[in-house]
This record gives structure tokens, C-alpha cells and sequence, in this order.
């Protein structure tokens, strides 16, 4: 478990939005590349659990990727979680999100692993890194996990967030 100081908990507790990236984060950022030129990634069962915890317990929650690979709304469809995806720039779609959902992203965390998630990250209340992010992002990061992306990163905070919440 992460250590887990008094302003960490405050964000943690504060937190109703959840805000991820799909590769590095849902993924281990590899890509299988098949004959046909098709693409294939891993990703963790335990995350979709979270993600249903997470619904289940009123949070939203949005993937936000540039990726432009169709697999990515595959996932999200899957996952039920809305998804804006082939983005140029996350900081610019993190804030069409939020007019449009109405989200408040001091109420928001962003889980992020590469310099591309930099911009978006600093907008919100909680930054949120896997462990194998990029340096500059885990300095950013209030919250590095010590899960690798693709392997169990939101199982992981699900249960930083339970125990953030403990009474």
C-alpha cells in the first residue's frame, strides 16, 4: 500500500470523477502487431472490476486517449465508459469533457503515464501515475502506484480509494 498522507487521503476522499489514459495506464503499452496488420493489447480483468466498483459507488469515470487504433473504443464499450479518443491534445479534450459532462475537476483524478498526459493532469485535483510512467510524470504525480500499467493499476486505486475512506 501506498503511504498515505493526510492531504493524499483529503483528495482521495474528494475524488468522484476518475480520468484515464488507456495506454501505459488500461495497458502495458506494448502492441501486438498481427499479419494482417490488426492490433492487439493486454489488459487487466481486475480493472474492469474496479471500474464497475467505481460505477457502482456513483463515480464517473472516462478514458481519454491518443490513440487513434479503433481497439480503444472497443475496451471502453466493453467497460460501459464514455471515451474520447484520436486526441491531439488531452488537455483540450479533458476540458470539452468536463463543459460537456459537467464534471467539476477539482472533484477529479487523472491517471496518466507519458508526457502527452502532462497538461490534462495538472488540471485536475488528483495526478495519479503507474509505476513505470515517465519520470516527469511520477514527479507530477501525487499518487504513484505500485502497479505497472497494464497490470492492475485501477484495481489498485480502488483499494488506495477503500482505504483512504476507512473511518
Amino acid at each position: 500500500m501506498v503511504r498515505m498522507t493526510a492531504s493524499l487521503r483529503k483528495k482521495l476522499r474528494a475524488t468522484t470523477c476518475w480520468i484515464y489514459d488507456f495506454d501505459g495506464v488500461m495497458t502495458d503499452n506494448r502492441v501486438l502487431v498481427l499479419a494482417d496488420g490488426g492490433e492487439a493489447v493486454f489488459c487487466h480483468r481486475g480493472d474492469g472490476w474496479a471500474i464497475k466498483t467505481f460505477r457502482e459507488l456513483g463515480h464517473r469515470q472516462f478514458i481519454l486517449s491518443t490513440e487513434e487504433n479503433p481497439i480503444v473504443m472497443r475496451r471502453a464499450e466493453k467497460l460501459r465508459l464514455p471515451c474520447l479518443h484520436g486526441l491531439a491534445d488531452k488537455k483540450a479534450g479533458l476540458l470539452q469533457c468536463a463543459q460537456k459532462e459537467n464534471i467539476d475537476l477539482r472533484y477529479a483524478a487523472y491517471v496518466g503515464n507519458d508526457e502527452n498526459d502532462r497538461e490534462a493532469m495538472r488540471m485536475v485535483n488528483l495526478k495519479i501515475a503507474p509505476a513505470d510512467a515517465s519520470a516527469d510524470i511520477r514527479r507530477l504525480a501525487d499518487l504513484t502506484c505500485r502497479s505497472k500499467g497494464g497490470y492492475g493499476v485501477l484495481r489498485e486505486l480502488l483499494e488506495i480509494y477503500r482505504f483512504a475512506n476507512e473511518k
